[in-house]
């Protein structure tokens, strides 16, 4: 794995414009970023990105099963007292899941290393699965990358299928997410398209504008019923929201389902340590203020909250300096302590690997790259290309 410079394509930005990428630069930082490209091999791939993927995703629903059944470890998780049995019996009802992105540290000389799960509202899914897969095809038809180079990236096929699957065709299902944030509403559009291709009736509905009927149970703006929904809110906010208790009496199937809001807690780091441990994927990490936290600290570590996002209140110290990420008070429910692994880096870069789970399977790769070792939300989209393949 090698990050390479590569010439962008000639007027990419109303390439990006055309096809309603409008996000491909933030506050006027570049964020979609094709002046370079992570080089990968195909058995590279398979072996340390794919296949871990699917065991760690394995180990994570055997966690949920050991969560679900276990009030002491809904209690370490601080999963709110009121909500855990609407989680439990989402689990047990076999609520289905349609993705998630796992986040690994790896720079070709080891085995990844998972830094978290993004189980609940991962975004990046339209660079990953539409632009990047766009690049890799215009820079093959320009002759600059190799006839036979490729991509791990079958997300927008795997997504169109995996609605399928959950739903019969003709179904209505409403995407929700606030309809001022750009990048959440340009997400939401993408994943309707995809509904759409699936046989689906696709209706959006900002998240602001979601009701509850005097029947208990949710309704747009048009106080049609909401049967099915995607929310791209995460679900550790609507768990201590208002409407909590009538989300958890609602008959809503939701999109991700409520028991991803266990997977979706930096909490489930130390469990998987402590169920697995000495994993080839997995690092060190034990909650804060424990015996096996201290024994943590005593090397570079890291120190997150859990929950946060993009990098927030996330510290890491190493040769006794320590960085921090942007503060936006997280923290509150408790925090853990994970050893720390460094990221692939080539001049001042340092690069995050996505690994996207559509249903069961591991199905696309996406980079992400920031100027230090915390990603932030600002951290750079990077396009990949398996160039043995």
């Amino acid at each position: 794995m090698q990050r390479m410079i590569v010439p962008e394509r000639p007027g990419w930005a109303e390439i990006a414009r055309q096809n309603g990428f409008t996000f491909h630069h933030v506050n006027g930082a570049k964020y979609w970023d094709e002046s370079a490209c992570w080089f990968i091999g195909l058995s590279e791939v398979e072996r340390e990105i794919e296949d871990p993927t699917v065991e760690l995703y394995a180990m994570c629903l055997a966690l949920v099963d050991d969560v679900v059944r276990s009030q002491e470890l809904m209690e370490r998780m601080a999963i709110p007292q009121a909500m855990r049995d609407a989680i439990a019996n989402s689990w047990f009802s076999g609520a289905p899941s349609l993705y998630g992105r796992f986040d690994f540290a790896y720079d070709g000389t080891g085995p990844a290393k998972l830094l978290e799960f993004n189980a609940d509202t991962p975004t990046s899914i339209y660079e990953t699965a539409f632009f990047q897969w766009q690049w890799l095809e215009d820079m093959i038809a320009a002759g600059r990358l190799p006839a036979g180079s490729d991509q791990f990236n079958r997300l927008h096929e795997a997504l169109t299928e995996r609605f399928a699957a959950i739903f019969t065709r003709g179904s209505l299902v409403h995407f929700a997410a606030a309809s001022d944030h750009t990048e959440d509403r340009q997400t939401v559009l993408y994943l309707e398209d995809l509904a759409s291709q699936a046989g689906l009736e696709a209706r959006f509905v900002d998240v602001a504008q979601i009701g509850i009927n005097a029947a208990g149970q949710l309704v747009d703006d048009q106080q049609t019923l909401i049967g099915a929904l995607f929310k791209l809110y995460p679900w550790e906010d609507l768990l201590r929201s208002a409407y909590a208790r009538e989300l958890a009496r609602s008959s809503t199937l939701f999109l991700e389902p409520m028991w991803k809001a266990i997977l979706s807690n930096k909490a489930i780091l130390p469990l998987l340590w402590e169920r697995h441990r000495g994993h080839r994927n997995l690092l060190p990490a034990a909650f804060e203020g424990t015996v096996a936290a201290d024994a943590i600290t005593t090397s570079a570590y890291v120190r997150k909250p859990f929950f946060s996002r993009e990098g927030a209140d996330i510290e890491l110290t190493s040769n006794g300096q320590t960085q921090r990420g942007p503060a936006e008070g997280y923290g509150a429910e408790g925090r853990i302590v994970q050893a720390f692994a460094p990221l692939a880096q080539n001049d001042g870069n340092y690069a995050v690997i996505g690994s996207w789970v559509v249903g069961d399977d591991a199905v696309a790769m996406s980079v992400r790259e920031d100027s230090g070792p915390i990603t932030r939300d600002l951290a750079r989209f990077v396009p990949h290309a398996i160039v043995d393949a």
